[in-house]
């Protein structure tokens, strides 16, 4: 159970998980602390119990028909009576409503509200995943009909006021399989001062110029706030009509936009930069990898067929260089990191899982970017206008504890001060990335820092290393980007931007709540001065605020979710099979491999490691041998079999293979057997691995003493184990049962 107030969960024993459900609100009471050191509670009121969908598989068994939650963290099935299946047949994915919750001496009742269709089914696993995590799918009637009544294209009328850039060679760089586009740049260069440098135009949908302020849109678009993305789904943020059509910066035909118009110095510096609504044509639609072709070779036939436009692309990357060597006197972070793409075939099924190449085209990009929203940021503070920035803060100290002690621990000559910049992490970044743990140490780094948040609080972006910062550039897919705009357009026409009277925010702002607020503590020493309260407008932006960064994480959590499922699938049809891999975190139960070949995570648990007792070593974030030394740490290479697949926890297990096993050993091990002469090691039965989490030590201690025992019997080896076991036992005193 999760405390409200952010201390240690109390653990709840199975009899007392009988009365209540995941995600109920109880106020329980600690009535002692159970083996582990964990307080342990009793539950002594049910204080809210939501209104929620459970989403599981309907069964019949017994003659009874009953919904096994798809989510493990109910803990126990759903009776459904016997007239309240509906259409549902045995096997298929329903939507489950409850009529009855449950009792100490019974399970809780509901009747099937919607039929999802077969396991199987293409797309089964998005249906789960947005029902799952509460993600809104479906728009409401009114938001339908107002994009209905939008008009086809741009209209003369709608050209008022607005500069007109239709004659700018603008044009889009994005992905092949992109089908919204939110920005169009352009750049050329121009005398910056006494010196040289670039004017470079970042043009952005104009999507507030269609939605607006609390219409039956915007309200849809604030309850999202934000495009989910799936393999090859998309849950937008807007209407179709709005995020692939009125809105979307289309090539060659005019699109209202908001421009940040810049001045870049030959340093890098934005020198100067103003905003203006306008209209534009898009001159051309590029993709990431044509146009690092293109400035790869201005010769070769990428180039040729854009001939137009290779000069305004090399312009580009003359700006995006400038750009660049400011970054790097900043000191921003700035680590590379492995993304990947799922490629799934018509039915649905994983092809193969890809790694995302960044070329010089997605930096270009990024860069342009980040100047257009610092910009923002800066603009919206100078307007004295409350807003949202996007913010990012250092370490907690409890991070910096953690990351000091790792570094000292692995050699690493550099540290943190107390109150850290940025560049102090890019310095120790760069001066071990020649080492063989190089990508252990960046690990370490990343995992230190904090999530970004949306607030009206500006405490500036640590990771890219800005005192303002805010996200104006995608407003087709993001809420606070769209209210950057209304909040920019009204100190343009210095005018005030009201938030309107939103929908009351749902369970994902309250967990974000609860998370931010289990980060803050107590003073101390007394304020000197009392402070201000914020004020009611303050607050209505701080809570929409919390809103967004609520929703980012849960469309993160159910992108992740489908991820994992179809990986766990896709994986099935490799039980068995071997892969090289390299571990990405160490725990105390086991490792974390990453496959070489297919980027997939799995578990190798802690006693499928061998024959010894392993410790965790908080420090270095490795697991060592107690009798070998041998270490499992980030970046440990090793050989893994795929040995079990869990599609409903989403748990993929691997088992170490180790040099001069051959795959007759491996077989008879995984059946619990062992040909003569090779000792089987318990470890390897998955069937007992309860029992081995249980009573770990006496499990590693008698397969160590099986491996120690040489070319014997499996009986022989057997018998001497137990024959150490006791002499080890004399002397100690009887645990208590």
């Amino acid at each position: 159970m999760q405390r409200d107030d952010g201390e240690a969960d109390i653990y709840l024993p199975p009899n007392e998980m009988r009365a209540v459900l995941h995600k109920d609100r109880v106020k329980a009471r600690v009535v002692r602390q159970d083996r582990r050191g964990r307080p342990e509670g009793r539950v002594v009121e049910i204080i809210e119990r939501p209104e929620q969908p459970i989403i599981g598989r309907l069964l019949h068994e017994g003659g009874v028909w009953l919904v096994a939650p798809e989510d493990k963290r109910y803990g126990q099935d759903v009776l459904i009576p016997k007239g309240a299946t509906g259409p549902a047949k045995v096997g298929q994915v329903v939507v489950v409503q409850l009529t009855e919750p449950p009792a100490l001496f019974g399970q809780p009742v509901g009747r099937v509200k919607e039929v999802l269709g077969e396991i199987d089914d293409p797309g089964m696993e998005i249906e789960i995943a947005v029902r799952k995590y509460g993600v809104p799918h479906e728009f409401s009637e009114a938001c339908l009909a107002e994009a209905k009544a939008l008009p086809e294209k741009v209209r003369p009328a709608d050209k008022k006021g607005r500069i007109d850039l239709t004659d700018v060679p603008l044009v889009t760089i994005d992905g092949e399989d992109a089908r919204d586009f939110d920005d169009a740049v352009y750049c050329e260069p121009a005398k910056v001062g006494r010196g040289k440098g670039w004017r470079l135009l970042v043009a952005i949908a104009d999507v507030s110029a269609y939605v607006q302020t609390g219409s039956a849109i915007d309200i849809d678009a604030y309850d999202r706030a934000t495009s989910v993305y799936f393999p090859r789904r998309v849950i937008p943020m807007l209407p179709e009509k709005l995020s692939n059509g009125l809105c979307s910066l289309n090539p060659e035909v005019e699109r209202l936009c908001m421009v940040c118009d810049m001045l870049v110095a030959a340093d890098g510096e934005i020198y100067a930069y103003q905003f203006y609504p306008a209209v534009m044509f898009s001159h051309a639609r590029f993709t990431y990898t044509e146009v690092a072709a293109i400035l790869g070779n201005t010769r070769g036939p990428e180039a040729a067929k854009r001939k137009d436009r290779v000069k305004d692309l090399l312009n580009l990357a003359d700006v995006y260089k400038a750009l660049l060597k400011q970054r790097g006197k900043r000191g921003a972070v700035d680590f590379e990191t492995t993304e990947t793409q799922i490629i799934c075939d018509d039915a649905g099924r994983i092809e193969k899982i890809v790694p995302r190449t960044r070329n010089e085209a997605h930096r270009l990009i990024e860069e342009a970017m980040l100047a257009a929203n610092v910009c923002s940021a800066d603009f919206i503070a100078e307007g004295k206008h409350p807003g949202l920035f996007r913010v990012h803060e250092g370490p907690t100290p409890e991070k910096k504890e953690i990351l000091r002690g790792y570094l000292k621990a692995m050699g690493v000559g550099l540290s943190i001060t107390d109150d850290p910049r940025p560049g102090e992490f890019q310095a120790i970044a760069e001066a071990t990335k020649e080492r063989p743990d190089a990508q252990q140490i960046h690990t370490m780094l990343l995992r230190s820092m904090q999530q970004a948040i949306y607030t009206p609080i500006n405490s500036g972006h640590f990771g890219l290393a800005y005192e303002a910062y805010t996200h104006f550039t995608s407003p087709i897919r993001r809420y606070p980007d769209l209210l950057v705009h209304r909040v920019i357009k009204a100190i343009l026409g210095k005018t005030r931007y009201q938030l309107p009277m939103l929908p009351t925010p749902g369970e994902a702002h309250a967990k974000l709540a609860k998370r931010l607020a289990s980060r803050v503590k107590a003073p101390t020493t007394k304020p000197q001065k009392a402070t201000v309260a914020p004020t009611k407008e303050v607050l209505a932006w701080e809570a929409a605020g919390l809103h967004c960064s609520a929703n980012e994480r849960r469309a993160d959590e159910a992108s992740r979710d489908v991820e994992a499922w179809l990986k766990c699938k896709y994986m099935r049809e490799h039980l068995g099979e071997e892969y090289g891999g390299v571990v990405t975190a160490a725990t105390t139960f086991g490792i974390f491999v990453t496959l070489d070949a297919m980027y997939v995570e799995g578990l190798v648990h802690i006693t499928e490691l061998g024959g010894e007792y392993f410790k965790f070593d908080e420090m270095r974030q490795e697991l060592r041998g107690e009798r070998t030394g041998i270490r499992y740490a980030i970046g440990t290479r090793v050989r893994v079999q795929v040995s079990r697949v869990d599609l409903d926890g989403r748990k993929i297990d691997f088992r170490l293979v180790r040099e001069g096993e051959d795959l007759t050993t491996r077989a008879m091990k995984d059946k619990g057997a062992a040909p003569a002469g090779v000792p089987v090691k318990a470890s390897a039965k998955r069937s007992s691995r309860h029992k081995a989490e249980a009573v770990p030590e006496q499990r590693v201690e008698r397969s160590a003493a099986v491996a120690a025992a040489g070319p014997q019997s499996a009986m022989q080896a057997f018998k001497s184990a137990v024959k150490k076991a006791a002499n080890k036992m004399k002397g100690r005193k009887p645990r208590r049962a």
